[in-house]
This record gives structure tokens, C-alpha cells and sequence, in this order.
């Protein structure tokens, strides 16, 4: 039986896909952000990975600040066009703003929340808040 074949669907979630960045090489899951039609576009164009900042309501090519590029490996549309996943390398070891290396760092573990996380880099030193 013959599938459609997906395509970025923008209007689904207002404009917004939600954008899963995995480690190509080790499977590792960074992070989780979002991206506009325009932050597709880029990040097509560049190689590098460029999201659309929720809080900051702008473009957001990752590592503009702090030096942490994602360059782009392979990308993939989920069957409803409404999520992507990005295979990436991760440049300069940390994927999260609070200097670990995913975003994914917490875990349950004897009834409370513990921080396994690896931290590459003090946020303090890198963005100056």
C-alpha cells in the first residue's frame, strides 16, 4: 500500500515543529527545542542547526554564544510532519545552556530528583548571567 509522503507541516502547532537534536555517533538525546519555517530553511542551508527561541521570539543559531554548534548530520520528518529529528555532532561537548552535555540530566533516584548530568562548562563564565 503506498504511503503519502510527509512533509514539514507548520501550521500544525503554530508554525512551530518540535526539533529532538540526538548525538549521531552515540544516540544520546540533547535536547529538545523548536523550529519555524525560516529555522528549517537555515538549517538546510547552513549545515548547522539553527532553532526558533520561544522565550526570546527570534532565531536562535545554537552556539552563537556560547561557541556549542550542532552541526547538522541527518534529519528526519516524523510520519505527521509535525516533529523532526536532528542527527548531529556536537561541537564543543555541551548541548544544554546550563553548560552540561544534554539537557536530559535528571533523574529520579531514591524519591528525589538527582542531576547525573556531565557539566562541560560553567554557564556563568560563557554567558555572563
Amino acid at each position: 500500500m503506498a504511503q503519502d509522503t510527509p512533509s514539514p507541516d507548520f501550521d500544525k502547532r503554530g508554525g512551530l515543529l518540535t526539533a529532538i537534536a540526538q548525538d549521531h555517533s552515540s544516540g544520546e538525546i540533547l535536547m529538545v527545542a523548536y523550529m519555524n519555517e525560516e529555522a528549517f530553511q537555515k538549517t538546510l542551508e547552513l549545515g548547522e542547526v539553527v532553532y526558533w527561541s520561544t522565550s526570546r521570539n527570534e532565531l536562535w543559531h545554537k552556539g552563537e554564544s556560547s561557541g556549542n554548534t550542532q552541526t547538522l548530520k541527518e534529519l528526519r520528518i516524523d510520519c505527521d510532519g509535525d516533529a523532526v529529528l536532528l542527527k548531529v555532532e556536537q561541537k564543543g561537548d555541551a548541548a544544554c545552556h546550563t553548560g552540561r552535555r544534554s539537557c536530559f540530566s535528571w533523574k529520579p533516584e531514591d524519591g528525589s530528583w538527582q542531576d547525573v548530568g556531565e557539566m562541560v562548562f560553567d554557564p556563568k563564565e560563557v554567558y555572563g548571567k
